[in-house]
């Protein structure tokens, strides 16, 4: 009962993450958001409703079940402040951002311009963050899920939106293994909600493909940033042509 309540805890903390609120998993599951919080409550699910109750959050249940296979902590998103210190410190997000890639100690002194104490240093401050566990001769073992995501509109989100957005639609996106797709349309709420499972399932996959390539090669791993974004939204300048509510005549 005691890891049945624990998974459950889980599962509550990555809906959590990636703002899923209880009325959305109840659309999902075409039921009722008060039986939904009765669902989680009382920690009662069949396989099909937490099947998709992950697929909504774009989780696989190996991530859930990982939070059970030991007394380590493994976390799918980062606190505030925590992201502040990445912010404020590149180098220390340079380095978590090599370990998020499988990146080994001597691949990072290596390939970036840091001196093994100071990548050390930075190991060990991601230790403590829990974001890693530093194991003996510089070696280092992952403590995030494969569903780990920045925080939505956090710092770090953010500082890619202020200062890296620019840098990144830089391009004609037509090259080797680049593709940009923008798409518009009008979609029932049903159809919104199967599109942003799909959309989480696709980065819950890179993740999964990004830790199946870890024991290649860096020579035979390519850098690739994947952005996926969807909200209510149409041009600005289409504002203007909406037609404005006819006034009441005045007799």
């Amino acid at each position: 009962m005691a890891r049945t309540a624990a998974l459950v805890e889980s599962l509550k903390r990555e809906l959590r993450a990636r703002s899923i609120t209880y009325a959305a998993v109840a659309e999902r599951l075409r039921m009722s958001e008060a039986s939904v919080k009765r669902m989680f409550s009382q920690r009662e699910f069949t396989l099909s409703r937490l099947d998709a109750i992950c697929e909504l959050a774009g989780l696989e249940f190996s991530d859930l079940a990982r939070t059970l296979a030991g007394q380590d902590a493994v976390i799918s998103q980062l606190t505030p402040e925590q992201e502040e210190e990445f912010v404020a410190n590149p180098k220390l997000m340079l380095v978590a951002l090599s370990t998020l890639n499988h990146w080994s100690f001597e691949q990072i002194v290596s390939f970036y311009d840091i001196e093994p104490p100071e990548c050390t240093r930075l190991l060990a401050r991601l230790d403590r963050l829990k974001f890693i566990e530093l194991l003996p001769n510089n070696r280092v073992r992952l403590l995030v899920s494969r569903a780990f995501a920045w925080i939505p509109d956090g710092p770090i989100q953010r500082v890619f939106k202020e200062h890296f957005a620019a840098d990144f639609f830089d391009s004609h996106f037509d090259g080797a293994n680049e593709v940009m797709l923008l798409a518009n349309g009008a979609l029932s709420r049903p159809s919104l909600s199967a599109l942003l499972a799909r959309l989480r399932k696709t980065a819950a996959d890179f993740a999964e493909l990004r830790g199946d390539d870890a024991a290649l090669p860096a020579s035979e791993r390519s850098q690739i940033t994947l952005l996926l974004a969807a909200r209510p939204w149409a041009p600005s300048f289409l504002k203007k042509y909406r037609r404005r509510p006819a006034q009441s005549k005045v007799r």
